[in-house]
């Protein structure tokens, strides 16, 4: 969408009625939205959004690094084994995951749906980067262990200082390469503007009959003896209420999702509880330093660090612009959203996942100590951090920004929990509610999660949508890493029509 658009329905108490109703205006109901318009152009949809712009949560550009994540370059995505081995499984599954988001956001290029490709998605190199000699030994087997991948064709590796400053000049300038370093190199990386694919989708879900309302506030969900449920909305523009009557529900509200699933009162919903971090981002405000680098590059976390907080140096396209962020710094804040309330975490915890959060707070005793000594750190602090990637960084080329809130999936496990990094789906066993928790690797694997919701909550439609959904996404069902030519047919294809050409597999090399 050029402007943000709010379709408005009537604000008196009149019961509206919609098939399927969306919580939040992000990325996860937005690809739902845009799925479920072309599977039943029949159904009425409606989208409420709390804030008065689409994707202004996590999906907002600056809220998240824009990776589009395929374990093309996180580390953390490969953990090495007791003997030294490199474990790749979850590395391939996410890149299976994000094919498909490919594939389907190539389909609704082709079929209008999504205009102007260059505006959320565009090529660049993704790179792993580590220094130290046991860094370097692992580097080197984690690309021995996926070089020969048919999804991690075209990745390089080289030790050599002189390739390194070539390709990565702003972080090879005052290097001490005494100390050695490692690179695994993939061209076939992208920089996804998740929020501008947000509004795209938005904007075809209303231009196609749905209705989007921004400032709306979901206040609860009341199932009715028919399954169906009740919507209690607000305007928070005039304080109006309103009620909507649906058939289906999605809670695609980030941090907000658990509340309003607790509100539901579905059993599936009962014993997960929420562990909010907050992210912070050092962004270049020097276009010198912006032009001299070019890729995703992604470290390796500190000794005792959770996944989330792997070190990388981003190059971003934001409405056609070249950008530069560090980070992330963790930070915390009891908030479940970035424009959410001090009371999101205590208003969370319930009688039925209590031992959950208590039992997480034994286990992660690790992560209260990173996030204690995260809160300490000052300016200068930040920017020595920032010096292991650019030696010569200096403050006053970089300002901080808060990126968005990432509430941590805490599920029961035994007696007590256990803190997921991760996104989980809950949906009820009736198939009439679902809604979404957790984080990373999040917006890049958004198709196949809100896939994965309609084969779960519409399974007895699943055997008469699939030729159609095959069509959005032709390797549907299959895994590509075990059908190569399919996953090149399907890789030219995204290319063409993502203008993504330039960054097609090639053979994989060494250089050290």
């Amino acid at each position: 969408m050029d402007k943000e658009v709010d379709f408005p329905v009537s604000d008196n108490t009149a019961v509206n009625k919609a098939d399927v109703v969306l919580v939040g205006a992000g990325i996860m109901s937005a690809t739902l939205g845009s799925i479920l318009r072309q599977l039943q152009p029949d159904w009425s949809i409606s989208v409420f959004e709390r804030l008065d712009a689409a994707a202004a949560e996590s999906s907002d550009p600056w809220n998240n690094a824009g990776t589009g994540h395929s374990a093309l370059c996180e580390l953390n995505y490969t953990p090495q084994n007791a003997d030294g081995s490199v474990d790749v499984t979850k590395a391939v599954n996410v890149n299976e995951q994000f094919q498909v988001s490919r594939q389907f956001w190539a389909h609704s290029v082709e079929n209008g749906i999504l205009t102007e490709p260059k505006e959320f998605v565009n090529p660049i190199p993704h790179v792993s980067f580590v220094h130290g000699a046991d860094n370097v030994k692992y580097l080197r087997a984690r690309y021995d262990a996926l070089a020969g991948h048919p999804l991690f064709a075209g990745m390089e590796y080289t030790e050599r200082p002189e390739e390194f400053a070539k390709r990565l000049p702003l972080m090879a300038a005052g290097r001490d390469f005494s100390d050695p370093v490692a690179l695994n190199w993939t061209d076939g990386g992208t920089d996804v503007d998740f929020g501008a694919l947000t509004k795209q989708l938005l904007g075809h879900i209303g231009s196609s009959g749905g209705t989007v309302h921004f400032g709306h506030d979901v206040k609860n969900l009341t199932q009715q003896s028919d399954g169906s449920w009740i919507v209690k909305v607000e305007n928070l523009r005039t304080g109006a209420k309103k009620t909507v009557h649906a058939k289906f529900v999605f809670v695609g509200a980030g941090g907000g999702a658990l509340h309003l699933l607790q509100k539901s009162g579905i059993k599936e919903a009962k014993g997960f509880g929420g562990f909010p971090v907050s992210g912070q981002f050092l962004r270049c405000t020097n276009p010198e330093l912006i032009a001299q680098h070019s890729a995703k590059v992604y470290g390796k976390a500190a000794v005792g660090a959770p996944p989330m907080s792997v070190p990388h140096l981003d190059t971003r396209v934001i409405n056609g612009k070249k950008g530069l962020l560090f980070g992330p710094y963790a930070g915390w804040s009891p908030k479940f959203l970035k424009e959410g309330k001090v009371t999101d975490l205590p208003g969370s915890v319930k009688p039925n996942n209590l031992m959950s959060m208590l039992g997480v707070g034994v286990t992660e005793l690790g992560l209260t100590k990173y996030l204690i000594g995260e809160l300490l750190q000052g300016p200068e602090d930040r920017i020595e951090t920032l010096r292991e990637f650019i030696p010569r960084a200096t403050g006053g080329d970089w300002e901080l920004i808060t990126a968005g809130q990432r509430v941590q999936v805490i599920r029961k496990k035994g007696m007590g929990g256990v803190l997921e990094f991760g996104t989980a789906v809950i949906n009820a066993a009736d198939g009439t509610i679902a809604g979404l928790l957790g984080a990373s690797p999040g917006a890049s694997t958004a198709v196949p999660a809100m896939l994965d919701v309609l084969q779960r909550c519409f399974a007895d439609r699943w055997a008469s949508w699939e030729p159609q959904l095959k069509q959005m996404v032709p390797s549907l069902g299959v895994k590509l890493s075990d059908n190569e030519s399919l996953f090149r047919e399907v890789w030219d294809w995204s290319n063409k029509a993502l203008q993504l050409e330039e960054t097609a597999p090639v053979t994989a090399g060494a250089t050290a």
